[in-house]
């Protein structure tokens, strides 16, 4: 777990002053880089030791069959998976013939600092090999947000007490052994060899490698170029063949002179271009970012996270940990989403292979939010990335025997990746989180172009889907049996009320977009009677409701069933699905993540303070969060329904899931939806932001701990920046057209004369409810109120 002291808590980076050989695979995903196109994991620059070594392109995978000890009709039948493409991080050195490697010779000093607001990952050694020779070594690497091909590390060593023999080794390296995994079904399928030869070329100090995958067909190719700056004779040489094109660099220093290499590295990758395609592909790309060089890059990266940060940024007075921690996470979700373009945006993004690099539900309700209000147009190329995909989800409700478009619960390509049908097919409800991340993006931003051109045929095709995969009953109510909601430790039930809420608020947003866009309707085959049936059956959906406890259920008949036996569940035993059958968690009260409580949230409009507050205590019991998705839903009710305390605790675990390693599988790769969910956390759930349609909504509170909170939104071309103290609020107008809010139910005008204060109402203390055994939120500062 990275919580020792060799990490350190600043506000605007992330330090290690020490290596922990024992938390190197974390920390290469800690440290990992990338735009949401190319990814580079956090390992050291010589390649080795490493935990998980990690290049990745979006949309790069391998297919592979998905096994079955009986086959199904609808069973997917092939998979994919995300592969380790070529790395062109690795910078081998020699020093007097001794090879630098941190496990042999006397290590005096190792630093590594990620730099949020640069992008840059810099680290700094001093060593001394086995033969006695002592070195220093620095460099600098990043992934580039404005040239979204390339990559680019600087590299520098220097001898410390007396003339040294330097050999430098820059390398393109494919098929790089990778680590068996364990029997974790959040960790990815190792494929051996996933990559086949088909170029490898050196001219001076360039290198290219182009492969292709053997079973998806997808070509990929790198190219990379150096500029070497040492002393006079300094020499280069390249060299190549089938998986390696190296640069070998030869010198012989003196203390005080430096070896420099600035390697640039670009990739490419295509389903359809030839090979001389992707191979012109990668040397253009190169070409370019040689015409910026090194020292461009930087700036421009710099240039481009200022613009991001003065969007973006949160301010915590109160919890320093928090604050370094929302910001780690808010540069990560960018790092995710950024340069995606019409690609998915992986649950791990690009910094390892967990969940075999496979996009979720996770994307539309926890990342796409916050990026919404920070980077919209990452959204906009997001759910043009589901919109390619309409032809794949089409077939797919075909075979299932629905109309409209069924979009898979797991997949990199748009094909269905799930063998598991009660979590996997029968997640219906990720067609009403794509419709909701739509009518968020389109609320946001007014884009209408978008909205005619993709998001009216999202919303049409899954609400289709709906209206064919539910019925009505013989009293007029509407139901959606056999889904499975947000906790998969419930599977194939009926009225998941969540999945209900949402599939309402998707049927209503279709009707309401063909009316607006009569055109695009027409062209989809859209008719007056198809749309008053998505509104009949919307207005009649069935919320299940149980009369005597006064809750609503999670899906019909919930609160009937057995309570799990939390006292006989060890705290080892945790996460159940490890540790038992889903059959008994199927059929028991006990709730894996948020699900009832989510829809509270996403659904507010359907849920009163009364209810929010009996729901909560009512569920907070069943949930053990075994996923990481939870804990910050828990946070935004938990403030709503006035318990403060409980809400700080639960910020904390969703802020410091990665840092902290909470579910021990930070080495497979960050949690992109539970990073993205600290900034939900905290301005939805302290924030108490609702934004939906033309209401935004503010109910503003802070836990003991927290002296300040702001943040900034933008929101239909304007920003707006909250800031929210102990007993007031204030809103600002920092650019735009004038926008009018609600402050605790108080309409406020806002413009750019002069800030606008409010007080905040005074909460009536009330006891947090309990959560079940060994699941208390994980907080090193839990007594925090």
């Amino acid at each position: 777990m990275i919580t020792h002291k060799e990490y350190g808590v600043e506000p605007w980076c992330l330090r290690e002053r020490k290596l922990d050989l024992g938390v190197l695979p974390q920390s290469e995903s800690v440290f990992a880089l990338s735009n949401g196109h190319v990814g580079w994991r956090g390992n050291l620059d010589e390649g080795e030791p490493h935990g998980l070594p990690g290049t990745y392109l979006n949309g790069v995978y391998e297919s592979h069959p998905l096994p079955y000890a009986e086959a199904g009709y609808g069973y997917p039948e092939s998979g994919q998976t995300v592969i380790n493409v070529t790395n062109g991080k690795v910078i081998r050195l020699l020093v007097d013939d001794e090879p630098f490697d941190l496990r042999y010779g006397r290590l005096h000093s190792h630093e590594r600092v990620l730099d949020l607001r640069t992008g840059l990952l810099t680290r700094t050694c001093e060593w001394t090999s086995p033969a006695g020779t002592r070195v220093r070594v620095r460099s600098r690497r990043l992934v580039s947000f404005t040239q979204r091909a390339v990559a680019a590390v600087s590299y520098e060593v220097e001898p410390l007490d007396g003339r040294a023999r330097i050999v430098v080794q820059s390398e393109l390296v494919a098929g790089e052994q990778l680590p068996e995994q364990g029997g974790d079904p959040r960790a990815a399928i190792v494929l051996q060899s996933p990559l086949e030869a088909e170029e490898h070329h050196t001219k001076g100090n360039r290198l290219r490698l182009v492969h292709r995958t053997r079973r998806s067909g997808l070509r990929v190719g790198a190219a990379a170029n150096h500029v070497v700056t040492g002393p006079a004779g300094t020499t280069a040489e390249s060299e190549s063949r089938a998986d390696l094109a190296r640069l070998t660099i030869t010198s012989a220093l003196d203390p005080g002179q430096r070896l420099r290499v600035q390697k640039l590295v670009a990739y490419g990758w295509s389903s359809a271009r030839s090979l001389p395609a992707v191979s012109d592909q990668v040397d253009a790309a190169l070409a370019a970012a040689t015409a910026t060089g090194w020292e461009g890059l930087v700036a421009e990266q710099r240039a481009y996270l200022d613009d991001f940060w003065a969007r973006a940024d949160v301010e915590v007075d109160g919890n320093e940990e928090i604050q370094q921690a929302v910001r780690f996470a808010l540069f990560h979700v960018l790092q995710a989403g950024a340069r995606a373009e019409q690609r998915a945006i992986p649950a791990k993004g690009l910094t390892g292979s967990g969940y075999d690099g496979h996009a979720f539900w996770d994307t539309e309700t926890f990342v796409l939010p916050l990026l919404t209000y920070t980077s919209p147009d990452a959204v906009a190329e997001a759910l043009r990335w589901r919109h390619n995909t309409l032809p794949a989800a089409r077939e797919r409700a075909v075979q299932l025997g629905l109309n409209g478009a069924a979009f898979p619960w797991r997949t990199i390509e748009g094909a269905e990746g799930s063998a598991y049908w009660p979590a996997g097919t029968a997640a219906f409800h990720v067609n009403a989180d794509i419709a909701d991340a739509v009518i968020r993006y389109v609320s946001a931003t007014g884009d209408e172009r978008f909205e005619r051109d993709t998001g009216v045929e999202l919303l049409v095709e899954t609400a289709r889907l709906w209206r064919s995969l539910g019925h009505h009953d013989h009293h007029g109510a509407f139901h959606l049996d056999g889904v499975t909601g947000p906790d998969e430790y419930s599977a194939v039930a009926d009225d998941n009320t969540y999945t209900n809420l949402m599939a309402r608020t998707n049927l209503l947003a279709a009707a309401d977009a063909v009316e607006r866009h009569p055109r695009k309707a027409q062209a989809l085959g859209v008719d007056e009677e198809e749309s008053a049936a998505w509104r009949d059956a919307a207005e009649a959906m069935h919320v299940p409701y149980n009369d005597e406890l006064r809750v609503h259920e999670q899906h019909a008949g919930f609160t009937r069933y057995q309570r799990w036996d939390f006292a006989a569940t060890r705290a080892d035993q945790y996460p159940l699905l490890l540790h038992f059958p889903y059959f008994d968690l199927y059929r028991k009260q006990v709730v894996k993540q948020a699900d009832l409580v989510l829809a509270m949230y996403l659904c507010s409009d359907h849920f009163d303070d009364e209810h929010v507050t009996r729901n909560f205590a009512y569920y907070e019991p069943l949930t053990v969060r075994d996923s990481s998705l939870s804990a910050c839903c828990q946070a935004v009710i938990a403030a709503a329904a006035g318990h403060l305390p409980l809400a700080y605790d639960y910020v904390h675990e969703a802020a410091l899931m990665d840092l902290h390693d909470l579910e021990n599988n930070t080495r497979d790769g960050l949690h992109i939806a539970s990073l993205a969910g600290t900034w939900t956390a905290l301005v939805a759930g302290f924030g108490g932001m609702r934004h939906r349609g033309d209401s935004l909504r503010f109910a503003p509170r802070l836990p003991e701990k927290f002296r300040r909170l702001a943040f900034n939104l933008q929101i239909r071309g304007s920003r707006l920046r909250v800031e929210i103290g102990r007993t007031a609020a204030t809103y600002t107008l920092l650019q735009g057209d004038e926008l009018t809010l609600h402050h605790h139910g108080e309409p406020v005008t806002v413009d750019g004369n002069k800030p606008q204060h409010r007080e905040i109402p005074l909460l009536k203390p009330r006891p947090a409810p309990e959560q079940p055994l060994h699941r208390r939120p994980n907080n090193r500062d839990s007594t925090a109120s």
